[in-house]
């Protein structure tokens, strides 16, 4: 058995290899080629090519956490071909550009930042006309990123959002414990540009719509909240998820009114499938966590592990999908299940916290915590070899500045030297400081891409 902080060193380097496979200036250039005046276009699901000869002009627009290293992929490929564009970005996720502006916005609670880059996108979306060719870069974290507050006319008046309404419901829906599908639902009937309405505000502009998805199960209508993607998600619906966490009362009454409204039929919905607006739309998915955990597995078979990929589509609370990782583990570690050791037991999707507590963390770093709890009740005997980390794509592990954190045995001899209680710290979802406390964070800084999360764990 190796020494403990080499099973550490290795868990980064299966991470950060599944984390580069998925850079966006790779990717891009990788799947886009220019010969002449066509442009052929090639991912997993899709094979295109569109002769550049019929449009007098490109306009790139974009939002979500990777489209600045996106944007930077893409004047890789067509350079001067682009006439103007803007891509809106989190904080500190950039790039050095010279034909696409750069904005950056707050995330994941929008700001007035997001709100001017909003307003940018959506002046040259309606500057579009068919002789227009716009190619929108779309990732992770553009929901909360290109935040456009909703107005309208209705039969009962005018009503009109403001960014505090979306702030404030963005923190509740954050804190309820609603998963991302719900969370978009409601974020695409109470926005001007998602669920669609970017097409339609581009209509009859031809666009190709480059996405990374940061969704379990690449629904492309979820990722950043289905900008160019036909909506099924009604008024109706929306509302109804309100009613399910009970959360009615602590939402802003603008934004409760708008549901209720919309769902009466006063307010348009959100384009449908056969909509025309789509006529003239393609949307190729680039990337996927799948994608991510894929090269992770070759990096861990290079290290000498027995590979074992488990899903690409985890969801559920976090201090629940922990107890399964360490029953699972505990199990390899004990009877050689799954593949013999050393082995390399892997996950990704994105889980959910509720949160109960006042504390700093994210849910990588709970889930960490979690099953630190667990291999602490099954006993450091039975524990040891087992190495664990979770971590985000994109770096950032909700409001923190870590990307995820380690569990093991060696951290739970820690804690206990310095009188940590795991159980407070999660009972207050304060995981960001227990780590802090025995620096066991993982810190990356921004990787400027955005597929979800990975959980990655060594047996010995």
């Amino acid at each position: 058995m190796p020494e403990q902080k080499q099973a550490y060193r290795d868990l980064e380097s299966i991470f950060r290899a599944g984390v580069e496979r998925v850079n966006p200036k790779e990717l891009i250039p990788a799947g886009l080629h220019l010969e002449g005046e066509l442009l052929t276009v090639r991912s997993e699901t899709t094979s295109l090519a569109i002769d550049l000869g019929e449009f007098e002009r490109i306009v790139v627009l974009g939002a979500g956490k990777a489209s600045a290293a996106m944007a930077a992929g893409l004047e890789q490929v067509l350079g001067d071909r682009i006439a103007e564009g803007v891509v809106v970005v989190k904080y500190g996720h950039t790039e050095e550009l010279t034909r696409i502006r750069l904005i950056e916005a707050g995330h994941p609670v929008p700001d007035e930042q997001g709100v001017r880059g909003a307003e940018a996108v959506a002046e040259l979306a309606r500057g579009a006309d068919e002789k227009t060719l716009v190619v929108n870069l779309i990732s992770g974290g553009g929901s909360a990123i290109l935040p456009a507050p909703f107005k309208g006319e209705g039969r009962g008046g005018r009503l009109t959002l403001s960014l505090q309404d979306k702030r404030s419901a963005t923190q509740i829906l954050l804190g309820c414990g609603a998963t991302i599908q719900e969370f978009n639902c409601i974020r695409k009937h109470i926005s001007a540009l998602k669920g669609g309405r970017l097409a339609e505000l581009l209509h009859p502009a031809r666009s190709l719509n480059l996405i990374l998805s940061d969704v379990v199960g690449d629904r492309l209508d979820t990722i950043a909240s289905g900008l160019t993607v036909a909506d099924e998600t009604t008024f109706a619906q929306a509302l109804s998820i309100v009613g399910k966490y009970g959360i009615e009362q602590q939402l802003p009454a603008g934004i409760v009114e708008l549901l209720r409204r919309g769902a009466d039929g006063e307010f348009p919905e959100t384009p449908k499938p056969g909509d025309p607006v789509f006529a003239a739309v393609t949307n190729v998915l680039l990337g996927t966590n799948y994608t991510a955990l894929s090269a992770a597995a070759g990096k861990a078979e290079q290290l000498g592990y027995a590979p074992v990929v488990l899903s690409s589509r985890v969801v559920g609370e976090a201090r629940e999908v922990a107890k399964v990782l360490a029953a699972i583990a505990l199990d390899m570690r004990a009877l050689d299940l799954l593949a013999r050791r050393p082995a390399c037991l892997m996950c990704g999707g994105e889980t959910t916290v509720t949160l109960r507590g006042n504390g700093l963390g994210g849910r990588n770093q709970e889930l960490a915590l979690a099953f630190l709890q667990e291999i602490a009740a099954a006993g450091a005997s039975t524990a040891e070899g087992i190495t664990f980390l979770s971590a985000a794509t994109d770096g950032n592990d909700g409001p923190t500045d870590a990307a995820g954190a380690f569990a093991s045995v060696d951290i739970l001899e820690q804690a206990r030297r310095r009188e940590l209680s795991i159980g407070g710290y999660l009972a207050q979802n304060d995981s960001y400081h227990f780590y802090e406390a025995v620096g066991r964070l993982l810190k990356t800084g921004p990787t400027n891409t955005n597929v979800c999360d990975l959980q990655i764990c060594l047996i010995y």
